[in-house]
């Protein structure tokens, strides 16, 4: 029977087990939205992981959503993240950067020259970002135009290549919890009459574009992306869910893509939100390896690798606060406590001070 401890062969990577570190914004880059070395501690503190797939990282300026994320689109940042990748690559790791774009969850005073924030249609999400220190409604958009589109394809194509040179063992395209990709698919932000809205091919097109781009680019071995059918984060809602992604798992597919990372339900709270979607349904339609995310404990995880309705599972905040979570789940220790209030912005406390197993007891 699998084991959530033994490892896998993942394209042409092969990981020491099937846990997965998710994707988790700490608000911590310094000047010019670079890592630092504190992030080359955090996440080489947290390489026992299978596979780590660092924060979302936004590949343009204007796609910068909340203070002091990093970026992946200047020679600094790279620079910066390749120290990042040799760190944990040092510790035995495998490292994937997570590609954003956050489209209309942004504040105009992060955009350059204070311009209004992007998006499919000019609608301002019921949603708040971190500016400032504070948590603050988002601005309102404007709608992209369609020749600014190709521009948006060439961002992705050219941070999947920028993050290579990083030094990273792949990419995963952000495609869910209502940013820019996933306000494309959903009729609930997308009201667009062009090529780009009505309908489920329509809605999907720069996504799919987005993902040819990078494919092309850096290979489809090094290319994976995250979905979340169901989530309402940031203000995300489609009136059917089920046959829109029924479609982009089906066209993904034919891209031959290394993974799919997929949130169940909604993103960081209730599994069971949006019941009745059949994630069974989009399994079937991917041949690759499926990642499974949102709330598992060691007994969820081993049940959903033993049933085969996954290959690998990630895990968010538990990695926040238990650098070693393989070794303390490997055990089945107790868990380090989360401490919300330094979960976004500051520096070493409650990023880089969180004990391991032995230091604990």
């Amino acid at each position: 029977m699998t084991g959530l401890f033994d490892p896998y062969r993942m394209g042409q990577l092969t990981l020491a087990n099937r846990i997965v570190m998710a994707p988790l914004t700490r608000n911590r880059a310094a000047a010019g939205n670079v890592p630092t070395a504190l992030t080359a501690e955090y996440y080489a503190q947290r390489a026992g992981a299978g596979l780590i797939v660092a924060e979302a990282t936004q590949v343009c300026p204007e796609g910068q959503g909340y203070q002091d994320t990093p970026g992946i689109h200047s020679d600094a940042q790279v620079a910066a993240w390749k120290q990042v990748t040799d760190a944990v690559h040092a510790r035995g790791g495998k490292i994937f950067l997570q590609l954003w774009h956050v489209g209309r969850i942004s504040h105009v005073s992060l955009q350059p020259n204070g311009q209004a924030p992007v998006a499919p249609s000019a609608i301002r999400a019921n949603s708040k970002t971190f500016v400032n220190g504070t948590f603050t409604e988002v601005s309102e958009p404007r709608a992209l135009r369609l020749e600014e589109l190709p521009g948006i394809v060439e961002a992705y194509r050219k941070g999947a290549a920028n993050a290579i040179k990083a030094g990273c063992d792949g990419v995963e395209i952000h495609g869910a919890n209502g940013y820019l990709l996933d306000q494309f698919l959903r009729d609930g932000t997308n009201k667009r009459t062009d090529d780009y809205g009505g309908s489920i091919e329509n809605r999907a097109r720069l996504m799919l574009e987005v993902t040819a781009a990078i494919v092309a680019e850096i290979g489809a071995e090094r290319t994976g992306i995250r979905l979340s059918p169901v989530t309402p984060a940031n203000d995300a809602s489609d009136s059917n869910p089920q046959p829109v992604f029924n479609y982009v798992v089906e066209q993904l597919d034919k891209l031959n893509l290394v993974y799919i990372h997929v949130i169940e339900g909604a993103t960081g709270g209730d599994r069971n939100f949006g019941a009745g979607f059949d994630y069974e349904a989009l399994r079937k339609r991917f041949r690759n390896t499926w990642i499974v995310n949102n709330g598992y404990t060691l007994e969820t995880a081993q049940q959903v690798l033993a049933e085969q309705r996954a290959d690998l599972v990630a895990f968010g905040r538990p990695f926040i606060s238990n650098p070693d979570l393989v070794e303390r789940l490997r055990r089945n220790a107790p868990l380090s406590p989360l401490d919300r209030a330094t979960l976004y912005g500051g520096g070493a406390k409650g990023y880089t001070d969180y004990p391991v197993l032995e230091a604990a007891e």
